[in-house]
Formats: structure tokens, sequence, C-alpha cells
């Protein structure tokens, strides 16, 4: 079994091996019933000393931390990056009598849990895969909080938390600005995996609560440039449109070789040709927003290929959610006026305290380890109980910004709106909510099903409206309707089975958002399957 100690803080050692610990758990945590009996008030700043922190004092008692994270392995920079920050964490805030331990994943899980429970840990930070928190809640006692890392919402409960960002809060929040914008009919373009039909599904309950339409669902493989452009080009409808403009051109050359016409009408039917010649499609598309669930990547491949198919800014507004964190979609100009929900810009004071810390720039995932270890921090040396500290309702401003932890397990975090310009940084469009005295959210990821594919419902094209043709010859030269697809309105169902991260953490993590800057090479996806590769 890897394990390891942060020394300078630490008072006393514990003896692992047949260790059975002398502080209590306490009472049992009650996670629903206390967390009912809460009220919301403004939310707490995690910064500064304990003793500034609400509830929390410092005592001269004994306190166990239990860190359970990839150290070794292809996963290791992950585990290393949060490490980096709970070390930051403890060293900082000056907590006496504190005894941090580290553990492996990748040891045998069930006896690296027996272990750490034999050492009576008052918290355990970690793990970060959802296989691995589902082990963890499932040998530890309920009373005992964890604080994890995944994004899985059917790995959590029970006093397993996550400090995660739920994929939900970010599609809720970018669907509820497409409605500021009046949007009122939209696709949806997401990658062909588990996550990906997730993330639809709950985009599709935004958008029912938003009053907004979903009129195509489309999935492409990610990385696949042949299956992101055939993508593409079916959401912009590209073989009616080309359809509808061959038409349009040919009834007026019948009507120029066939029929005896003014020279006025001539000209008039020679302009048109003359302009249609300049083009490839007539006609709009039935939408007037593209909602984007992958990464910034897949994205921009996907939205050149809709400009190819001639589905462009004046067709099309761009829309899309945290997954763009990470790329250099910022800087592409063609990009310019795309919207996308994310966190607050990382506080300065931390950026340049991990930097000190170890030499690099911090990512999201480092973020959320800070603020977990100033969570566990602040609740064991707090007069509160586990329940009414961790779950405060009214939230506590992270380095991320706003957030709270639920008594299901999951969490809330307040975002914001951005706008891309091409210059690298996006200009805040609207900023995050600073307390939570009103809901956030509506959406819980448990009951969010699945979605599939959906053709794109659209009253077709009639080539003729498109043109001018003199009105005496107008019943002679009509034109078929092409592409009319009218397809049954989507049915709302709830599932509580949803797979969002493999079954093996032995797989890579593959991120660009929780990429180590110069640790070791992390490839990408996000955290869980929001995305972690299958």
């Amino acid at each position: 079994m890897f394990k390891n100690r942060i020394f300078g803080y630490i008072i006393t050692t514990l003896i692992l091996a047949g260790c059975t610990g002398t502080h209590e758990h306490g009472p049992e945590n009650d996670w629903i019933g206390e967390y009912d009996a809460l009220t919301t008030n403004a939310p707490i700043n995690m910064y500064g000393t304990l003793s500034d922190r609400h509830g929390a004092s410092i005592s001269d008692d004994n306190h166990n931390m239990a860190v359970l994270l990839p150290l070794s392995g292809d996963n290791a920079p992950v585990g290393k990056t949060i490490r980096t920050s709970v070390e930051t964490a403890i060293l900082q805030s000056g907590a006496k009598n504190l005894n941090v331990s580290f553990y492996d994943t990748s040891d045998n899980l069930k006896d690296t849990i027996k272990t750490i429970l034999a050492g009576n840990p008052e918290i355990i930070i970690g793990p970060v895969f959802s296989n691995n928190a589902r082990i963890v809640r499932e040998e530890k006692p309920e009373n005992l909080p964890v604080l994890s890392f995944t994004s899985d919402a059917t790995s959590v409960g029970d006093g397993v938390m996550t400090m995660a960002l739920m994929p939900t809060n970010s599609i809720e929040s970018i669907i509820r600005e497409m409605n500021a914008d009046k949007i009122k009919k939209f696709i949806i373009m997401a990658p062909d995996t588990d996550s990906g039909h997730l993330m639809a599904g709950t985009a599709i309950r935004a958008a029912e609560i938003s009053e907004i339409e979903p009129v195509g669902i489309f999935f492409y493989n990610e990385k696949d440039t042949d299956s992101i452009k055939n993508t593409a080009q079916t959401a912009s409808l590209n073989n009616v449109r080309t359809a509808a403009h061959t038409r349009a051109r040919q009834v007026l050359s019948d009507i120029l070789i066939n029929e005896q016409l003014t020279a006025i009408e001539k000209s008039n039917l020679n302009i048109q040709l003359d302009k249609l010649a300049k083009t490839e499609t007539v006609g709009p598309v039935p939408y007037q927003a593209i909602l984007f669930l992958g990464g910034g990547e897949d994205t921009k491949t996907l939205a050149s290929f809709l400009r190819y198919y001639n589905v462009g800014a004046s067709d099309a507004r761009f829309y899309g959610t945290t997954m763009w964190d990470g790329s250099d979609i910022a800087s592409d100009i063609t990009m310019s006026g795309a919207k996308y929900a994310t966190l607050s810009d990382i506080t300065p004071e931390f950026r340049t305290l991990y930097e000190k810390m170890s030499g690099t720039q911090p990512n999201r995932l480092a973020t959320f380890g800070y603020d977990a270890a100033n969570m566990a921090i602040g609740m064991m040396y707090s007069d509160k109980s586990n329940v009414a500290y961790l779950l405060d309702p009214s939230g506590y401003i992270g380095t991320d910004g706003l957030f709270r932890l639920k008594p299901t397990g999951d969490n809330e975090r307040a975002l914001r709106i951005v706008k891309l310009n091409g210059t690298g940084t996006p200009i805040e469009s609207k900023t995050a909510t600073k307390s939570f005295s009103t809901p956030l959210y509506n959406i819980e990821q448990r009951h969010i099903k699945p979605a599939d594919a959906m053709e794109l419902q659209t009253p077709g094209i009639n080539p003729n409206n498109y043109i001018m043709i003199p009105e005496r010859l107008q019943k002679k030269y009509r034109s078929n309707i092409i592409g009319a697809n009218i397809v049954a309105p989507i049915k709302f169902q709830r599932s509580q089975i949803i797979a969002f991260l493999p079954e093996d953490d032995s797989a890579p993590i593959k991120s660009e958002n929780y990429k180590p800057v110069t640790l070791e090479s992390v490839n990408r996806s996000y955290i869980d399957e929001y995305e972690i590769e299958e």
C-alpha cells in the first residue's frame, strides 16, 4: 500500500497496522433530516484563518484526515495535482495537531479503506473516479463524510459528497441564457458517448423548463473528422438546401428557354440566375441556435464544417458549456459571438500560492482539491455538526466562486456566462450569482434520462419561395416542398440508472480541462465522464 504523510503541522503519528484510533466520529449524521432544518444566509468565505471561518476555532484536540487519490500509474499526475492543493491548504491554515495521511487508489481499494478506517479519520478527501467512490460509499460508516471529485451523481450519497462541477449546472445555465437571448428553436450536437447522451438529456429537460424547443439531436464520434463532417452536413440540411437551390435554378432556366418573355422579365430572371450561381443552397435552417456539448476542439471542427455547409453566424447562434474550458476556442476569431457557461476566474491569491508551491499554474482540479481541504479543515475545527458545516445551504465562496454541497452528495456551483471575441479573453456576459437566497437550479442529474438522436424537425423548403417568376407562370412552374420532416415531440421521462464513468479506473484520464501544466502528460477529458475516456 502506498502511504505518505505531510510533516510540519503534524504533531502525532498514526500507527496504521492494527491501529484503532482514539478519536470518535461523534454522533450519527442525519444527512437529509438535519439538512432540512438548516437555514440559508449569506455565503461563507473560505479564505483567511480558521477563526475567521463560520463556526471554526483552533483547539488542542488531535484531528485525522485521510486523502485517497491515484498516486501511481497513468493517473498519478491527477493525484499529484490534488495532493499539491491539499498540502497547500493545510500549510496555509495553521491547523494544530492535524494528521494527514495520503493513500493510493491504485492499491487494493477495499484493503486500503480498511486501513484508513483503522486510523479513525474524521473525513476522507477523494477519490477521483466514480467506481472508487462507490466502493468507499459501500465500505465506510454512513456518518463518515467524504469529499470526492466525481461528477457522477449515482456514485455519491450516504455521506459521500463531490467537489466536482456537475454537468447539469453548466447546461441549465447556458439554456437559461439562450432563453434570455429569445432563442425559440435549437439543435443539440454532442459526443456519441454515455456522458454525451446524458448531457443531451439534461439539455432537453432544461429546454422544457425554459420553454425552448429542441428540434434535432445529433451525435458524433469524438476527434473523428469524417464523423464530425457528416454530422455537420446532416444538421445543416445541406442536401435539402442544395436540392432546393438546384430546383430554383432549374425553374428559372426552364422559363428562360421555354417561355415568351418581355425584356424586363428576361433581365430579372437572368439576374436571379447570376445570384444563385454564387451560392450553393437556398432556404434557412429551422433553428436559431446550436448547443455544442463537446470539447472545444471538436466544437471548432463542427463549426468549421457548418460554415462550409452554409450555416454561419447569421443563421444560428453558437452556445457551449464548461467543456470548452481548457481549449483554445477563445482565441478562434471564427467563434466570435459564441457564448458558454463557465466557473468564475480562479482567484489571483490562489494562483500565486499554487505557483509558489508547484511551479505551475493551477487548473480546475487544483482548485477543487484546495477547496476540499479547506472544507475538511473547517469541519474538523468547527463547533458545528458535520452536516451543519459541510451542507450549510448558505454555501461557501471558494477559489472558483460560490458553491454548496447537497445531502444527496452532489453540489451546486454558481456559473457565469462569457462571450467569445477571438482575443483569447472572453467577455463576461453575465456574472455568477453571489448567493443562494433564491434557487439556482431545477435539475438533478440522477433524474435525467440519456437522450437518443432525433431527426431534424423541419417543414421543408419550397424552392419557389426563393425566386421571383412572372405571376402568369407561377401555376405552371410549381415546385414540390423538399425535405419536410415533422417528428413526434420529445417525451420527457426519468431514469435512475446512469453510467457516467468507466468502472475501471486503470484507464488514464484524458482531459484538457484537468491537465497539469508541467507535471506529467495527461490526455483529454473532463473529470469523470464529463468527461473520462470510456
